[in-house]
């Protein structure tokens, strides 16, 4: 066949084929060179979750803790939006317990009252940006709920990694004091929580990734400033980070109304221990409990059959650490 040089009667020479060709890719040195594996999405520029990124990096690191290994180690799914605090009361009172803010919106035209004025002063003093904005644009920004003329935007929480907890206690030099909450989806029970582990020595607060209150403003609010000082982390599976903590160590004691021992007969609660709390309905769930080394119950002296979560956790918290200073 003509032009094939390897066959009788080719017309071409040796040595004369034709090299590479445009769209073939090209050959050794001059071949194309590939990009590689794919970045992850937090760093391909425009991507949404490289501006999400980059948004909780300007924001700072937590609500109030530190902006090293927490931002570090965020866990997946940790990046929720910012939340907008509504009403003159709920901002008024957010503003007093120290939540921070990257804004307060005010809108043209407010009638001044007290309630407005000490948001105000509140939010100068902490250095927060106060915005006078028109009513529509307060509007859009609240979603049509009603705003009574003030919005406080708070950002994003970042959640410690569970393993820093560990650190925490190890840095400590006192016997490791967790609390992982299963199932608690009202955010005032998280930051009363947050609040006794603080009170008691603790050094954390574990939360399931999913289904389960976060530390939102209101949970923040609750824990009357403890949150600037505990880390919060998050757990994308609760039953394999508490079995992580039980080989590092730890007794995982789970709290049920029909514990396998009572607490005047919890004996344990000296050594490094992760105290487990559920719902006050549902209590802890099936696989969190068998992953628990022991199940300890409140001894009631009336009718009442349950107490709330953040109650137990306070009741339990208070008899280990009163244990403790004992021991």
């Amino acid at each position: 066949m003509a032009g094939n040089s390897k066959r009788r009667g080719a017309m071409r020479k040796e040595g004369t084929k034709k090299g590479m060709v445009v769209g073939s890719g090209g050959q050794r040195r001059r071949a194309l060179k590939g990009k590689g594996p794919t970045p992850p999405a937090e760093m391909r520029p425009g991507h949404p979750a490289a501006r999400r990124a980059t948004a909780a990096g300007r924001a700072g690191a937590n609500f109030g803790g530190k902006p090293g290994a927490a931002a570090n180690r965020r866990r997946p799914g940790d990046g929720d939006a910012p939340e907008t605090v509504l009403g003159r009361n709920p901002v008024v009172e957010c503003l007093r317990a120290g939540v921070p803010a990257t804004a307060l919106h005010v809108a043209v035209g407010t009638t001044g009252d007290e309630r407005v004025a000490e948001a105000v002063q509140l939010a100068a003093d902490a250095g927060i940006s106060i915005l006078e904005v028109p009513r529509g644009d307060l509007d859009r920004i609240s979603g049509g709920a009603l705003h009574q003329g003030v919005a406080l935007q708070v950002p994003p929480y970042s959640y410690a990694h569970p393993d820093e907890l560990l650190e925490a206690a190890a840095e400590s030099g006192e016997p490791g004091l967790i609390v992982a909450l299963d199932g608690v989806t009202d955010p005032r029970n998280l930051g009363a929580v947050v609040r006794s582990v603080g009170a008691f020595g603790g050094h954390g607060v574990v939360v399931p990734q999913r289904r389960a209150a976060g530390m939102t403003a209101v949970a923040w609010r609750t824990s009357a400033g403890t949150a600037a000082r505990l880390p919060v982390a998050r757990a994308t599976n609760l039953t394999r980070t508490l079995r992580e903590y039980a080989t590092a160590g730890y007794m995982v004691a789970g709290l049920d109304t029909e514990g396998s021992v009572t607490l005047d007969d919890f004996e344990l609660a000296t050594g490094p221990l992760v105290l487990v709390i559920g719902s006050e309905g549902k209590g802890i769930s099936r696989l969190v409990k068998q992953t628990c080394d022991v199940t300890v119950s409140i001894p009631m002296a009336g009718p009442v059959e349950s107490l709330n979560a953040s109650v137990a956790a306070g009741v339990v918290l208070a008899d280990v650490a009163r244990q403790r200073r004992l021991g």
